[in-house]
């Protein structure tokens, strides 16, 4: 872990010790506090150089995409706001910094037919030795659960083994992002999968002692960086890789475990239309489900209809750029 440089070190330290105790996490916070601590030291700035034209000149410094340097204004405005209720500044010089207009994003769904696609391809993948065939089939299972219950890359890798009830066909997803806990039910085929897997593993551990749900074959659990490396394997093998396009205002993203998550959510809705129901209704349920702290932030899945629509989208906006 990178340890802050600039003079603000002890205070940087300090105000993540404080967020720390509120229950947040920190990871993302501290990237980008590392980031202005990185600017201080390059501009040998002190207490009086904290003037709104810094951190202007700051920000049209910050070579990343709109929505991240508008998180790393929000992070140091946030830290400013920390030394004024400890006394060492009477007013915050990020409070007038506007943050940039952020462009539109649209994500990658993947249709019904592209999510059993990749599964297969996920699925073909399975080594059949001794030494990789559990930890391939756990990343089968993992992956499964991604496109079959929206769960976020993290929630099937920190599942233990207490959390799922095979009679109640339930899975208990525990302290993940808001630092909620929810009960979901799963799916038949689900069950099945899961049931096959601790089967084979059963079969190779007759003392198995690990606490985890899903394990490679040395019995730790799976790691976030090796689903994504086998995820864009299998974009490749599937010929769904896409490059992240930007069209005006619009980011139009690239694939990613996520969108199997985003896909869910978008055919959900799409399914309780077709069998005439409203899905403005079902948000709160499907915000649950997913683990949303508001069903707001569910609600964004209505402005997906398919994934057919995305591509039109993406060709509109093509012929619009070249038609001005």
């Amino acid at each position: 872990m990178k340890p802050f440089k600039s003079f603000l070190a002890p205070k940087l330290n300090e105000f993540l010790i404080y967020r720390q105790s509120l229950g947040y996490s920190v990871d993302t916070i501290r990237y980008h506090l590392l980031l202005f601590d990185r600017y201080v030291m390059e501009k040998n700035a002190g207490w009086r150089s904290f003037q709104p034209g810094f951190f202007l000149d700051m920000r049209s410094n910050i070579k990343l995409e709109k929505n991240s340097v508008n998180a790393n204004i929000w992070a140091v405005r946030n830290f400013f706001q920390f030394l004024i209720r400890q006394g060492h500044i009477k007013t915050n010089p990020l409070q007038d910094i506007p943050l940039i207009q952020k462009n539109t994003i649209v994500p990658f769904i993947f249709s019904p037919d592209e999510t059993n696609q990749l599964l297969a391809a996920v699925c073909k993948r399975i080594r059949k030795t001794k030494y990789h065939f559990l930890k391939d089939l756990a990343f089968y299972v993992t992956v499964f659960l991604l496109a079959r219950c929206g769960m976020r890359i993290s929630e099937p890798l920190r599942l233990r083994r207490c959390h799922y009830r095979r009679d109640d066909r339930t899975l208990y997803i525990e302290k993940t992002k808001f630092r909620k806990d929810r009960l979901i039910p799963i799916p038949k085929e689900v069950v099945s999968e899961i049931e096959n897997y601790l089967s084979v593993r059963r079969s190779i551990f007759p003392h198995d002692d690990s606490p985890f749900l899903l394990v490679r074959t040395d019995q730790k659990p799976l790691a976030d960086h090796q689903i994504r490396l086998l995820f864009h394997k299998v974009l490749k093998d599937t010929g769904l890789e896409q490059p992240k396009q930007v069209i005006g205002n619009v980011n139009f993203l690239q694939p990613s475990p996520h969108s199997l998550r985003h896909s869910f959510a978008v055919y959900t809705l799409l399914k309780i239309r077709e069998r005439g129901g409203d899905p403005q209704h079902a948000l709160p349920i499907l915000a649950a489900y997913m683990g949303h702290s508001e069903y707001k932030y569910t609600s964004v899945y209505l402005r997906v209809t398919d994934a057919m629509s995305r591509k039109n989208l993406v060709d509109f906006s093509l012929w619009q750029e070249k038609k001005e």
